[in-house]
């Protein structure tokens, strides 16, 4: 008689199984592994890339500064030689002032006057001079003021000295020299 065993059979539990996981888990470690490395490895180049760009920003930042101290001391030059070049035209102008000053004196001058001393400070002038009598002074003065050289014509001092037995007028006059 044949006996059909309508029952399933048992088989033994596979270790296929346990093997399968763990080939999945080494699997998955590796591509976890391998994925760590290439996030490690993109962070690595971009912070070179960074730690390059910072450079050479810090290399423009140093030529920028050589630069700004160049253009510092060519501005400083320019200033200077501004200056230098003002001064050499205010020279220029006011070279020919002492010429016309005492030029001017010498035509406004009357006969009977000689001058001591002619001092300029500025635009003042200061007249130190001895005239036979006051009416030549006056005429001095009023010819001064008359003249486009000169202005605000003031006596300071006016007094009468003795010279060989002669007595004459010692006088000193400012005024203000009008330049042109």
């Amino acid at each position: 008689m044949i006996k059909i065993n309508l029952l399933r059979v048992r088989k033994p539990p596979r270790k296929f199984g346990v093997r399968k996981e763990i080939l999945v888990l080494i699997f998955s470690l590796v591509v976890l592994v391998v994925c760590l490395i290439g996030i490690q490895w993109i962070f690595n180049r971009e912070r070179e890339e960074t730690l390059a760009q910072i450079a050479k920003t810090e290399a423009e930042i140093a030529r920028y500064k050589s630069l700004a101290e160049e253009f510092k001391k060519a501005k400083e030059n320019q200033r200077i030689l501004q200056e230098k070049l003002n001064i050499i035209n205010t020279l220029r102008k006011e070279k020919s002032t002492p010429a016309r000053v005492l030029d001017q004196l010498c035509i406004d001058k009357p006969e009977k006057i000689y001058f001591e001393s002619v001092k300029k400070d500025g635009s003042r002038v200061g007249i130190e001079g001895v005239a036979l009598d006051d009416e030549t002074v006056a005429n001095f003065m009023t010819n001064l003021r008359k003249s486009k050289i000169f202005k605000n014509v003031d006596l300071i001092v006016s007094e009468q000295i003795e010279l060989s037995k002669i007595k004459l007028k010692k006088f000193i006059l400012s005024c203000e020299i009008v330049l042109m």
